[in-house]
């Protein structure tokens, strides 16, 4: 019987995505498909990445594209890769807080990390398993990497919430919509109304308080009315997508700036925290944290979320 292999390339950036679940197999399956890097899917479970990265290279010559993507039970094949992308943990259930899952997944990021610091070094982790901003700042102290080579992925996807809801209400194309999110990926997130718009024109001028208000908590509440919705798992769609945004801005240098879980020392009177900012995505990591003028209010619930993550740190710390 012949068999045909197909080797990662020397050439292309590798990108390792630890978890072969819903996910972690939809950025894999994005990046591979966007043609930004060759990928190693890693997972504990036998068969399961191997199984699934298979069936997305038999849709190469459908999708047209060239890029590698090979599954693998343990970390040998994820020497030297450029990016390393952590969605392993468990998933949140109907009535669990994303705080609930901190003590389990502690355990199973830590056990990730010194995995992977020790084959790359020099690669830049993106964290996606959740309490989001806890494993970032985890992900951080356990490696012992730049701080700037230590990102979580949450504004992305909570200001796309936001954008999606947004563009819903007004009826008008999302492409149009442009939002902001800030602090912790909880319950204490901070949409920010005055710096979320619609080609330009700020929402706050047009829609009044109380919309302006129910979006937000939607967007605060948009994890868990997905949870609810499924009952057995949580939201893969757009976490997969925003993974990938930050993965693509890296890859390519772009300067893209996104919010993101980075390390905060300063900016916002927030210190030596990890927490929701916007910042300047490159080859190297978090170039720059932007800092802009924020309202009194949204100010004040920016350290208020601050101070909740800083809480939770320090159980794990």
């Amino acid at each position: 019987m012949l068999k045909i292999t197909k080797d990662l390339s020397k050439s292309r950036a590798k990108v390792t995505v630890v978890g072969a679940g819903f996910v972690g197999a939809g950025v894999a399956q994005r990046i591979v498909e966007k043609e930004l890097a060759d990928v190693v899917l890693v997972d504990v479970v036998d068969g399961l990445p191997q199984g699934k990265a298979l069936d997305m290279m038999e849709s190469a010559p459908i999708e047209g594209f060239d890029t590698v993507i090979v599954g693998a039970n343990d970390y040998e094949l994820t020497t030297n890769s450029d990016i390393v992308v952590i969605t392993a943990g468990l998933a949140r259930k109907p009535g669990m807080s994303r705080d609930d899952l901190l003590a389990k997944n502690a355990e199973i990021v830590g056990g990730v990390v010194d995995q992977v610091a020790k084959r790359s070094p020099k690669a830049i982790l993106i964290i996606v398993s959740n309490p989001l901003d806890i494993m970032t700042h985890l992900a951080w102290k356990r490696s012992g990497f730049d701080a700037k080579r230590v990102v979580g992925m949450a504004g992305v996807l909570d200001s796309a919430r936001y954008a999606a809801f947004i563009a819903i209400e007004l009826g008008v194309s999302v492409k149009d919509v442009r939002a902001m999110v800030l602090g912790g990926h909880g319950d204490s997130m901070v949409p920010v109304p005055d710096y979320s718009t619609v080609n330009g024109i700020p929402i706050t001028q047009l829609l009044p308080a109380d919309k302006i208000e129910a979006i937000n908590q939607r967007t605060r509440d948009g994890g868990i009315e997905i949870v609810n919705y499924l009952k057995t798992g949580s939201a893969f769609y757009a976490p997969s997508s925003s993974a990938v945004a930050m993965v693509e801005a890296i890859l390519q240098d772009s300067g893209r700036v996104l919010p993101c879980c980075a390390y905060v020392n300063g900016p916002y009177g927030i210190k030596d925290l990890y927490c929701g900012v916007p910042v300047r995505l490159n080859r190297s990591g978090v170039a720059e944290i932007i800092e802009f003028k924020l309202g009194a209010k949204d100010l004040e619930a920016l350290k208020k979320s601050a101070e909740h993550v800083k809480e939770l740190a320090a159980k794990i710390s």
